[in-house]
């Protein structure tokens, strides 16, 4: 089967990087070929780090690449595919016309799947004439690494589309795990609000970037801490995702934390940007509290 991807930012070209590791021929579609190229190189890199650790030969590096074609026509991009994973922004109109050409260029018997973190498949669905085979396919970063696939069925969505991308799911080493289609799903529900308790516990002076980060890394085992997590996301994924919550169930619990809204106006979008709650711009991996931060 042949799998199209749009887009070859973080989340587009690890998607691409997994099914092409596993044997599927893949294009990788994105509106120019400076972004194509730098997502490949990208891909590049992180092969080289899989050979270096021994879980992937040279050769396999090779093959690898070699099933990987970039487009820059969506119309071109998708005419043979089987499967087209969507991983642009998180932005609702974007999605929606991105699934209106999909809907018009790939073969009438391909599965739609969008990688969005939070917004309705059932809406993007609905801008479709295949509701039945529109599915959200939601992986997690960085997608050669994490385990996870969340499956949202839309409301539309057919148990045989949903049990074909939950099989091959696991075909990629994944596990695959079927959610409902409300806001956030279950993975950005329960995470988003807590990034946004831990901002907030800045905002009102509780405590410090490192303070609020160590508590949950020592008390709760979590790897890292939810402002360093926020700036690997990126503050205005975080903030998209939040305003889907808050719009979707109508509940004050999901507002944005201001201090969260000022620092996405003003680009301050984590690790991205050079700069979010730490510093990312000083060539090392040690965690450097942004100026503003400091004590």
């Amino acid at each position: 089967m042949n799998v199209a991807v749009i887009g070859s930012g973080t989340m587009g070209n690890g998607i691409a990087h997994v099914f092409a590791q596993h044997g599927f021929a893949v294009s990788l579609i994105d509106i120019s070929q400076q972004a194509l190229d730098k997502g490949l190189a990208t891909i590049g890199k992180n092969l080289d780090r899989q050979v270096t650790k021994g879980s992937l030969s040279a050769d396999d590096k090779a093959a690898t690449l070699g099933r990987l074609t970039t487009y820059t026509s969506i119309a071109e991009g998708v005419r043979n595919a089987g499967l087209v994973v969507e991983a642009a922004t998180e932005n609702v109109e974007l999605k929606l016309n991105i699934f209106r050409e999909l809907d018009k260029h790939a073969p009438a018997d391909a599965v739609l799947a969008s990688n969005t973190s939070s917004i309705s498949i059932t809406k993007i669905a609905a801008v479709t004439q295949r509701p039945a085979q529109v599915i959200g396919m939601h992986f997690m970063n960085p997608v050669p690494v994490m385990k996870l696939v969340e499956i949202i069925r839309g409301y539309a969505t057919s148990d045989e589309v949903t049990q074909r991308i939950m099989d091959l799911s696991r075909q990629l080493e994944k596990t695959p795990t079927e959610v409902n289609d409300y806001p956030g799903f279950v993975a950005n529900r329960i995470l988003m609000p807590m990034i946004n308790e831990a901002i907030y516990s800045l905002y009102e002076g509780v405590a410090g970037v490192e303070e609020i980060d160590t508590v949950m890394k020592l008390g709760m085992a979590h790897p890292m801490g939810p402002l360093q997590l926020a700036d690997f996301i990126g503050l205005d994924v975080c903030l998209a995702i939040l305003r889907v919550l808050h719009d979707g169930f109508g509940n004050p619990k999901y507002a944005p934390c201001p201090l969260l809204v000022n620092m996405v106006t003003a680009g301050r979008l984590g690790v991205k940007s050079g700069e979010g709650f730490y510093s990312w711009g000083h060539g090392t991996k040690d965690l450097v509290v942004a100026d503003r931060f400091k004590k």
